[in-house]
């Protein structure tokens, strides 16, 4: 299974995430939104959004080695921040290059930010959901 990303010409280039996700053969995954929950269900970094999306980027992960696959399977993001403003962008790519040092991968597909007034539990400050292409698990 192969997942190529691409930031065709005549887009802008961003850090943080590429414009297409080219996906060939495999198996489709959706990962419902994370938050920032340790394995326990207890809130990681209350108040701290850099701390929040590590750990929702972490989840995510685990989802996906969960079931044989790997953030590396990603194609698509989607980002729901509380009161977004971009003034907590430094905030937010903070909590994404912890991410990535933690999962040893930059997890770059195609993605988009979306602020909303509040998510289920008050103190959550970031969900994010995914979907991936793997290739079948080994059996």
């Amino acid at each position: 299974m192969a997942v190529t990303l691409t930031n065709p010409q005549g887009l802008p280039t961003s850090p943080v995430y590429h414009h297409v996700a080219v996906a060939t053969g495999g198996r489709q995954i959706f990962v419902a939104g994370q938050v920032a929950w340790d394995a326990d269900g207890v809130t990681v970094g209350v108040g701290d959004l850099a701390a929040q999306v590590e750990q929702s980027y972490a989840n995510v992960a685990t989802a996906l080695a969960g079931v044989g696959a790997g953030i590396d399977d990603v194609v698509r993001l989607t980002v729901y921040v509380v009161d977004w403003t971009p003034d907590k962008m430094p905030a937010f790519l903070d909590g994404v290059a912890r991410a990535a040092a933690r999962l040893g991968s930059t997890p770059t597909a195609p993605a988009t930010l979306i602020g909303v007034a509040a998510l289920h539990t008050p103190e959550h400050l970031v969900e994010v959901e995914a979907t991936a292409v793997a290739s079948a698990p080994a059996s």
